[in-house]
């Protein structure tokens, strides 16, 4: 038998201990051995949960008891949940973590403990929530050479775009409705912004390369309705003229030895595996160098399929009580590339008349596909492919000779993951 501890008593963590209690023999028939709750570590009382007798509100209790060499944080954030993991850890015992945050800045370092103490460091249930993407990674796929990895990282932002592309729905309404229903926080902006995606793709790369990867060098644009970047009902309906969509993605390209890596809105046809991920789903596409493309889809978030993963992550501590799994990244750090060198096209809003501005358009972006929406006082162009350096050059000598003009210029820039 093999004792545990929950760290954190919210969501995911009530969501453990049910599959703990209910799932029991299944849990110990895959673990080789029976798996018990001792501790649920929590700064409130549980009186009325079926729990309530192992509540404890001290971390030492639980970092030194012999007995429990598996501990489960859920607490989120970073303190106390970093200098928790890491005394565990410093103490012998396995941890597993559904902890983004905690992955992405403190991984490598936590990693490298579990390596020097025999024990094991798991994080499935970090990224995609319920999908088995890590162990994916480490396991089916090790022999493979990761090309590419893209992805819907992130429900709440799934679920507003969706909202806006079903149904015309403006951002802020979306917003409200999925604050709501619970999908999206009070303060939304980690999702709304990127940096939840960016924490989850730069975990994905890390593991891809095996490399350290610093989330703060990954380029990241959220989806809110402010500046030229923002999403607004408006390009959806440009979208939905074009037979394509825009999805918030997390990508990594690895092309000649460098890492492309970005967090962006990005429009993308019915052909892509994600067109069909709608509402608080993820998708993650993986390209490989003999496999191909594959794809992983499922619950992105929610009780029990995080706490799903989490019970995956424990059963394989379990299986390998007395020693290290291969698994994760080194120290040594992957350089990401310079986003003004990635490639890829673009979908433009401009105001005004097409006829009026397609010869500086051509002269300046090559041909491009128009598109006119009636009733609109304003246009839309997808250019070829091209560097973002090429692109940005381009569209600040558009816009500067538009507005010697006293004409107003872009409204709204997309990149556009399409086939030319």
């Amino acid at each position: 038998m093999m004792y545990a501890a929950i760290m954190g008593y919210g969501t995911i963590g009530t969501g453990v201990a049910e599959i703990l209690e209910t799932s029991r023999e299944k849990i110990a028939g895959s673990a080789g051995q029976e798996i018990c709750l001792k501790y649920v570590l929590d700064l409130r009382e549980f009186p009325d949960s079926p729990v309530a007798d192992r509540i404890v509100h001290d971390f030492e209790i639980i970092e030194e008891d012999e007995q429990v060499r598996l501990v489960v944080e859920t607490m989120g954030g970073l303190n106390p949940a970093y200098p928790f993991v890491k005394a565990c850890l410093s103490a012998g015992k396995h941890v597993v973590t559904s902890n983004k945050a905690l992955v992405a800045a403190h991984g490598t370092e936590l990693l490298q403990i579990a390596r020097d103490k025999g024990v094991n460091f798991f994080f499935e249930a970090s990224v995609g929530g319920g999908i088995p993407i890590i162990r994916t990674l480490y396991r089916c796929l090790t022999g493979e050479r990761i090309q590419e990895i893209t992805g819907i990282l992130n429900g709440t932002t799934n679920y507003i775009l969706t909202k806006m592309d079903q149904e015309g729905a403006s951002f802020e309404q979306a917003l409200k409705e999925a604050q709501e229903l619970g999908y999206a926080e009070r303060n939304p902006e980690a999702d709304v912004e990127g940096h939840d995606t960016c924490r989850k793709i730069a975990i994905l790369t890390a593991m891809a390369t095996g490399k350290e990867v610093n989330y703060e060098d990954i380029n990241t644009e959220g989806i809110t309705g402010k500046g030229i970047t923002g999403i607004t009902e408006m390009d959806f309906r440009y979208a939905r003229e074009m037979g394509t969509s825009v999805k918030l993605l997390g990508t990594s390209r690895i092309v000649d030895g460098k890492v492309h890596a970005r967090v962006a809105p990005m429009m993308i046809s019915k052909e892509n595996p994600l067109y069909g991920v709608s509402g608080v789903y993820n998708g993650i596409l993986v390209k490989s160098d003999r496999l191909g493309v594959s794809m992983y889809y499922g619950s992105g978030a929610g009780k029990l399929p995080t706490a799903s993963a989490v019970v995956a992550d424990l059963i394989e501590a379990a299986q390998n009580e007395n020693n290290n799994v291969s698994i994760g990244w080194g120290a040594e750090r992957q350089e990401i590339a310079d986003s003004k060198i990635s490639e890829c096209r673009y979908f433009v809003r401009i105001a005004g008349e097409a006829e009026e501005k397609a010869e500086m358009i051509r002269t300046e972006l090559g041909e491009v596909q128009a598109l006119v929406l009636d009733g609109a006082d304003e246009f839309a162009v997808l250019t070829k492919r091209m560097t973002e350096e090429e692109f940005i050059q381009h569209a600040i000598k558009l816009d500067g000779e538009w507005q010697k003009k006293g004409e107003y210029g872009i409204r709204q820039v997309i990149r556009a993951m399409l086939e030319d």
